[in-house]
């Protein structure tokens, strides 16, 4: 296992991290730890989470992925593994939480409410990386890095970082730490894969001139490039053909965006790609979203022990000249295949 370090932290993270989004509704607790310890038998010492998990989100299930990583952590050595998780994002955003009464937003009382309540689930006293899920539109950004800055100040986070985001939103808030002396974000967890390489329109620079690290999640694209959807007959269970039913529209509208003919086709000259290199396309999606000097970790999620092993094969692998070449040429006749 190769490792990294997040942004100007102390973190050396394996350049895999588990991604546990699952865990607690797709996937039952026995599973979860099969799957949490082949992981860390294999060099894997960076773990994902949220306070809203498993997905989709909803009242009754949320915080439940937390318990089951609190119940596994007994197991280990707290400081050998490096844990992160999320304070749900605002209700301003792009969608409602299922959390606090759907009153969530980026102050200093959210914040904390969630911290305290993830320390509790997770049976531990400190997060390692804390980040928040997406941005509020409404609570001054200066409100809200005081907010984590006192966190680290208290020592119940190490560090903090941001989720879903963009360049003035990730930009904007830094400013602010520097001038106010606060801590800043280390790390920004957004969707970049083959599929969607739009981090390099502008977020690119701002992680490379100022030494932040992209934890890049959804590198299979939600599972498109795995190949599955472009089946005959799609085998289940398939989480976007669950989602496009779903009775909220947000949820139907998120599968839209990963499930649609461009995808489709791109994806198939994605396996094509694979084949003629003799990669399993898992593996080689994996590894594309771990190439760049920008990306510290690639998050991974799977329902199952047996999805693990060709995530895992990427871990060391950096993928030829040849093989990136074809895939700019992919991306270059089908642009932005999710919008």
């Amino acid at each position: 296992m190769i490792y990294r370090y997040i942004g100007k932290t102390g973190l050396r993270v394996s350049v895999i991290c588990l991604g546990t989004m699952t865990f607690g509704s797709m996937t039952d607790k026995k599973e979860a730890f099969k799957i949490l310890d082949k992981a860390y038998d294999s060099g894997i010492n960076f773990f994902d989470t949220a306070e809203l998990y498993p997905v989709p989100p909803s009242e009754k299930y949320a915080g439940e992925t937390e318990k089951i990583i609190g119940e596994w952590l007994k197991t280990k050595p707290r400081e050998s593994i490096i844990l992160a998780s999320k304070v749900a994002g605002a209700a301003s955003g792009w969608f409602i939480p299922p959390v606090r009464y759907g009153l969530t937003a980026m102050d200093k009382f959210h914040i904390k409410t969630a911290v305290e309540g993830s320390l509790k689930r997770l049976k531990t006293d400190y997060i390692d990386l804390y980040q928040q899920h997406w941005p509020d539109t409404i609570v001054p950004k200066e409100v809200t890095m005081e907010a984590f800055d006192e966190l680290v100040k208290e020592g119940k986070v190490r560090y903090i970082g941001t989720s879903n985001d963009t360049a003035y939103g990730l930009t904007k808030s830094n400013e602010i730490a520097k001038f106010k002396g606060y801590a800043r974000f280390e790390s920004i967890q957004n969707n970049f894969s083959i599929l969607n390489p739009r981090f390099f329109d502008c977020l690119e620079e701002v992680c490379r001139n100022e030494n932040i690290s992209l934890l890049p999640y959804s590198p299979l694209a939600g599972g498109i490039l795995s190949g599955k959807y472009n089946q005959k007959e799609v085998p289940k269970p398939a989480r976007f053909l669950e989602y496009l039913s779903h009775p909220v529209k947000r949820v139907r509208e998120h599968a839209k965006k990963f499930y649609n003919k461009n995808t489709l086709k791109a994806t198939e000259k994605f396996l094509e790609i694979a084949k003629k290199h003799g990669i399993h396309p898992v593996t080689l999606a994996v590894a594309y979203s771990k190439q760049f000097d920008f990306v510290a970790s690639t998050i991974i999620g799977v329902r199952n022990l047996e999805q693990l092993k060709p995530h895992l094969d990427a871990a060391d692998i950096t993928l030829s000249r040849e093989i990136m070449k074809d895939i700019v040429k992919l991306q270059k006749e089908i642009p932005y295949p999710m919008g």
